[in-house]
């Protein structure tokens, strides 16, 4: 994963006017079904958030286009699923993980709504849930609201996650 996130770090870094279309493009992956699998983008996320206070880039606008990005790979997600129902379970990569649907159903089905934000924070949940919920066709405001809602707090959290351990970092540095 070091040999993906350090050179997208450094290009943030080089070209900080590019911060915000490369936050929406990650949280896009991440979020999406199958590509997120594939991609574990949250590495990146945090070191971006991390560079924000020394490099004085503004937080807002990468932390809207990273919830944007969070919110059209749901919502993407939810669609597919909607679409093309139970023939989501033979299709690569989830064939290969057929534990996944299963687990995200069992989710879905017991906590309903808040299900959604509640898997944005867990890992092959994040991307398995819209589409879940998307089969299962949960009622598309609910699920947007909630999407929205969980892509926005889960961008806020992961860059200040990462721009909290930066000012610590920075702070213990100057302290020895």
């Amino acid at each position: 994963m070091e040999d993906v996130v350090r050179p997208i770090i450094d290009f943030v870094r080089d070209h900080q006017g590019w911060a915000a279309p490369i936050v929406f493009v990650l949280a896009f992956g991440e979020s999406l079904a199958f590509l997120s699998l594939l991609i574990p983008a949250w590495g990146a996320l945090v070191g971006i958030g991390a560079m924000i206070g020394p490099s004085g880039m503004n937080f807002w606008p990468i932390c809207i286009a990273g919830g944007f990005g969070a919110a059209c790979g749901d919502w993407v997600s939810y669609w597919f699923g909607f679409t093309f129902k139970e023939r989501v379970a033979q299709m690569w990569p989830l064939s290969r993980y057929p534990q996944l649907l299963p687990r995200g159903e069992d989710f879905v089905r017991d906590w309903g709504v808040p299900s959604i934000f509640i898997g944005r924070f867990f890992g092959p949940l994040r991307a398995s849930v819209p589409l879940v919920a998307g089969i299962f066709e949960m009622p598309y405001g609910r699920f947007q609201f909630a999407n929205f809602t969980s892509a926005f707090v889960w961008s806020a959290t992961l860059l200040m996650f990462g721009d909290v351990i930066s000012r610590i970092v920075t702070w213990l540095w100057s302290e020895i």
